[in-house]
């Protein structure tokens, strides 16, 4: 039986994560419903029943969700359930003009928003949820990013449709970015408009990265004088105590102004992740956070925050994806997987590869291995320590 947005949203049986399954350094080339089915079933088996993709504009979305219904077909009793992205931009994005952040790209958003209702309508047992827009009001998304207006009246859209019985009655409608979006931090975004949107939404959806943040913003990173005599080993283990620390405060600074305005509105993380590879601003030169170590406790301890406070974490990201940052290899954007493209559970997952749970599953014809060959000590040696002092580079 299909079950609604309100009963797996803060759910902790219900675990979310961030889906993409491209495996080559191009969208271009697309996963096959096959491929993707592949990864569903690993997936299923970590324990994953919502994922979210990110746009309709590509034929993945699609896949994904014949891929999910071919499944459901063989398997009546196998669940997993979707948050579809709609992408929003403002006119002149990914061009050569100069964005104009104040109109929106109509045309554009007007397509990809009936793309996603028609998806939602084939297959309403599948989509719960719809995000209008990803980190699309926030301004340092300064290739396309939009005012709060234009994500308002896209919800508002969808909403009515809810309303007419064009769309499910239970589907939830939210937008998906930052923390500073939703009023967790600058004031600046406090705005009638954004006040709007809140009450307009079913939830919020909200974006923390404490690892972003160990570089922009290193403070809570830097190892406090009180712990330098602590071993490696310990410093790395209390800095990523902080770095949950930091993703939740920042969580409450979203909660605390969202309920200010509307009080029993749900608030839920629509994405948080760490890398494990990086050769610029979070690597050995830089803040040193990306490596299998860091990430493993971050997943773990974000698990257990979001099961115990009943939020929904849609961690980013199930498998790495190298066409995210194609020039650059080692690009911490390629990296923020949980299982890498040689088909190999990184650290945050050894355990379940232990435990069987990967038994007869495989990606690209590949088993589920342990990265390392499960070498906890070859692991370690890659791990930095954290710092001291950091200026970061301008």
């Amino acid at each position: 039986m299909s079950k609604s947005a309100a009963e797996i949203l803060g759910n902790p049986d219900y675990q979310a994560i961030s889906y993409g399954g491209y495996r080559e350094n191009t969208r271009d080339i697309q996963p096959t419903v096959e491929d993707i089915k592949d990864d569903m079933r690993i997936l299923h088996a970590m324990g994953i029943r919502i994922i979210r993709d990110y746009n309709v504009q590509l034929p993945h979305a699609g896949n994904v969700l014949q891929a999910i219904r071919e499944i459901k077909d063989d398997e009546p009793e196998f669940e997993m359930y979707v948050m579809l992205g709609a992408w929003i931009d403002c006119q002149h994005a990914w061009t050569e003009q100069e964005p104009n952040h104040d109109i929106e790209s109509t045309q554009a958003n007007a397509a990809e928003i009936q793309r996603a209702i028609d998806l939602t309508n084939a297959y309403p047992d599948i989509v719960k949820i719809i995000a209008v827009g990803n980190e699309a009001m926030v301004r340092w998304a300064t290739s396309y990013f939009v005012m709060p207006e234009v994500i308002l009246k896209w919800v508002n859209h969808l909403q009515d449709m809810k309303k007419s019985g064009d769309l499910p009655e239970t589907l939830w409608i939210t937008s998906s970015d930052d923390f500073l979006s939703w009023g967790g931090g600058d004031p600046d975004y406090h705005t009638p408009a954004l006040e709007a949107l809140i009450k307009a939404v079913d939830y919020v959806s909200m974006h923390t990265y404490p690892m972003h943040n160990s570089h922009y913003n290193p403070e809570f990173w830097l190892v406090p004088e009180e712990e330098q005599a602590l071993s490696e080993q310990a410093r790395i283990e209390t800095g990523m105590l902080r770095a949950k620390q930091f993703a939740v405060k920042q969580f409450k600074s979203v909660e605390e102004y969202v309920h200010s305005i509307s009080p029993n509105k749900p608030v839920h993380i629509g994405e948080t992740g760490w890398a494990t590879t990086c050769n610029d601003n979070y690597g050995a030169d830089g803040s040193r956070a990306a490596d299998e170590y860091k990430e493993g406790l971050y997943h773990k301890h974000m698990r257990e925050w979001s099961n115990q406070n009943n939020v929904s974490c849609f961690y980013f990201e199930a498998f790495d994806e190298c066409w995210k940052d194609q020039g650059n290899e080692l690009g911490s954007e390629n990296h923020f997987g949980l299982i890498n493209l040689k088909a190999q559970a990184k650290f945050a997952l050894w355990e379940l590869v232990d435990n069987g749970v990967f038994d007869g599953l495989t990606r690209g014809g590949k088993p589920i291995t342990k990265s390392y060959n499960g070498d906890q000590q070859a692991l370690m040696e890659e791990v930095e320590s954290l710092p001291f002092h950091y200026e970061p580079a301008q």
